[in-house]
């Protein structure tokens, strides 16, 4: 394993596509390219989303916490509702 040799964004995001998109096992790169299995794994969570990937999960992490929202709203308004119809059933006997 080669220690402090710098390698450059574009090498790290060859070597993270080789897993990542081509199946290849990491430690198979890792061999392959002269570097550690941890730095391959470090590589691949910093390069294995693009910026685009990243704004849609955060896109769809905020649309699920406002449909948990709206959910938990409906939700109350039917056991209103609920509570109503039982009170006017009685009423009306």
């Amino acid at each position: 394993m080669n220690k402090g040799i710098r390698f450059t964004d574009e090498f790290k995001q060859d070597a993270v596509a080789q897993v990542v998109e081509r199946g290849y096992a990491v430690n198979e790169v890792a061999e392959r390219l002269g570097i550690s299995t941890k730095s391959l794994y470090t590589w691949k969570s910093q390069f294995a989303k693009s910026p685009r990937a990243r704004s849609e999960v955060a896109d769809q992490a905020a649309e699920i916490r406002r449909l948990k929202r709206e959910l938990a709203r409906v939700t109350e308004e039917r056991t209103i509702l609920k509570k109503a119809t039982a009170y006017f059933a009685r009423e009306s006997q």
